[in-house]
C-alpha cells in the first residue's frame, strides 16, 4: 500500500517530471496502447472519486466510471492537440454524471431538502455502539464508516450542479478558472455556486452533525448500530473505510479560500479527510475498456 507521502498524479495540478496527458493522448491516437493504458490509469481513480460523491453508491460510481472511460476512449481520436486534455475529459465526465438516472432519481436533482434530511436523521434511534465481540472489525472503523456514509450521503441534498461544483472546488480544491472551464460556466458563477453550496451544506452540518459541532444532536457512535441494522453499514464489507491509498486532502493540495467561520473550516475538513478511493474492480474495468478499442498498433 502506498503511503500518504508518495506522490500521485493529480490532473488538476502541475505534475513535474511526468509525460503530459496531451503527449500521451497524441501517442494513443497513433495506436500506442501503452500510452493509452497509462492515460486511462491516471484518471480512473479521480473519475471514480468524483462519481462516488455525485452518486454515493459504489456500484453506481463504478458503472459510471467505466462508461465515462469508454466515452473518452471513443472520443479520443477527435481530441485536438493544443487543447487541455483535463478540461476535455472532465467535461465528458461531468456531462455524463449529470445525466445519470438511478432508482427514479436523477443525479441532476437533489434527493431531498436539508430540512427533510434533518428530520430523517432525528428519526434514526440513538443506540449503544456494537459489542466489540460481536463484530469482525474494530468498532472504531464501524463508527468511521457510519460518519463517512452519512456525510457523503448529505451531498445529495445539493442539486447536481451545486454538488459537482462543491466536489471540484471544495473537496478536490480545483481553482475557480479550471472548475469553470470544466463545468462550462464563468469563474464568477463557479464561485457563486460554490459559496451557496458551502453555506447550505455547512449550516446543515453545524445544526446537526457532531463532527462539526460538538453540541450537534447526531453522534456517529450513537447512530452506528442503527445504520448496521438498517443495512447501510455492513461490518463484513466496509465500503468507505476499507483499504484505501490516502486522504483526499493529501492529493488535492491546498488553495486560498474565503472560509472565515471556524465551523466552516471544520466542516470542510470532514470532506477533505475522507479517503481517496480505488474502484474495487479497477483492473477488470481497465481490461474491458481497453478491449473495446479499435486503435491500430503501430508497426
Amino acid at each position: 500500500m502506498n503511503s500518504e507521502s508518495t506522490p500521485i498524479y493529480n490532473p488538476f495540478r502541475e505534475n513535474a517530471g511526468l509525460v503530459a496527458d496531451e503527449e500521451l493522448a497524441a501517442r494513443a491516437q497513433t495506436g500506442d496502447r501503452v500510452a493509452l493504458e497509462l492515460l486511462l490509469t491516471r484518471h480512473q481513480s479521480w473519475i471514480f472519486n468524483l462519481a462516488l460523491r455525485m452518486l454515493r453508491l459504489h456500484a453506481n460510481a463504478e458503472d459510471a466510471t467505466q462508461e465515462i472511460l469508454l466515452k473518452m476512449l471513443h472520443a479520443l481520436p477527435g481530441f485536438r492537440q493544443g487543447s487541455k486534455l483535463t478540461t476535455w475529459l472532465y467535461r465528458i465526465a461531468v456531462n455524463h454524471l449529470l445525466n445519470v438516472r438511478k432508482d427514479k432519481w436523477s443525479a441532476a436533482d437533489s434527493i431531498c431538502s436539508f430540512d427533510q434530511a434533518a428530520g430523517g436523521l432525528r428519526q434514526v434511534p440513538d443506540q449503544e455502539i456494537p459489542d466489540p465481540r460481536s463484530v469482525p472489525v474494530p468498532v472504531e472503523l464501524l463508527v468511521q464508516e457510519t460518519g463517512t456514509h452519512c456525510t457523503i450521503g448529505t451531498l445529495l441534498c445539493l442539486d447536481g450542479r451545486q454538488r459537482l461544483v462543491f466536489i471540484l472546488g471544495e473537496i478536490f480544491q480545483v481553482s475557480d478558472q479550471v472548475g469553470a472551464e470544466i463545468v462550462q460556466i464563468t469563474p464568477a458563477n463557479f464561485r457563486q455556486i460554490l459559496s451557496r453550496a458551502r453555506r447550505d451544506l455547512y449550516q446543515y452540518l453545524r445544526g446537526n452533525c457532531g463532527l462539526v459541532n460538538p453540541e450537534g444532536h447526531c453522534k456517529c457512535s450513537r447512530k452506528t448500530s442503527a445504520y448496521i441494522q438498517a443495512g447501510f453499514v455492513d461490518p463484513k464489507n466496509l465500503v468507505f473505510t476499507g483499504n484505501h491509498l490516502r486522504s483526499v486532502r493529501s492529493l488535492a493540495g491546498k488553495r486560498g479560500d474565503e472560509l472565515h467561520e471556524a465551523y466552516m473550516r471544520v466542516a470542510a475538513d470532514v470532506y477533505r479527510d475522507h479517503p481517496f478511493y480505488e474502484p474495487q474492480e479497477q483492473a477488470r474495468m481497465l481490461r474491458e475498456v481497453l478491449a473495446s478499442t479499435s486503435f491500430a498498433t503501430p508497426s
